[in-house]
């Protein structure tokens, strides 16, 4: 390795600690926007100039976004509409009777139950209730 490029790496080594704490894959969706939110001060920062000092640590940091992304979607796209509903029942401490828009407590128990899949306007009605999309709750 060449004096300038040991002399750049131990610069890098020396600096590391200022900013590690930073710098690091979010675990969280808290990590995650404070990543998000250094990113669009780095891209402030380095505006429409590809050959700023920091459009490495830019991609770096994009990337790790962007994996994180991948890894909730896939979460997410893994969880079947039955599960989210037991789940945001749960988290809203309803009951089978709390849920009139989708049918009777016997349609929403059989729904549950796996008995019966949700239709089209449920699904609809659900994803308003709680806010989140219809995919949510497509099998």
């Amino acid at each position: 390795m060449s004096a300038l490029r040991v002399n750049n790496l131990k610069n890098t080594i020396k600096h590391w600690k200022y900013i590690s704490h930073n710098i690091r894959e979010p675990l969280n969706d808290n990590d995650y926007e404070r990543l998000s939110n250094l990113l669009d001060h780095f891209l402030d920062m380095v505006g429409d100039d590809e050959n700023h000092e920091l459009i490495g640590l830019v991609d770096v940091i994009s990337h790790m976004i962007s994996m994180y992304d991948e890894h909730k979607k896939y979460q997410i796209s893994s969880i079947s509409g039955i599960k989210a509903l037991k789940f945001l029942m749960e988290q809203n401490n309803l009951n089978q009777s709390d849920l009139p828009e989708i049918g009777s407590q016997g349609v929403v128990s059989e729904i549950l139950s796996g008995k019966r899949k949700l239709n089209i306007n449920q699904i609809k009605k659900l994803a308003d209730r709680f806010h989140v999309s219809v995919e949510t709750f497509i099998e």
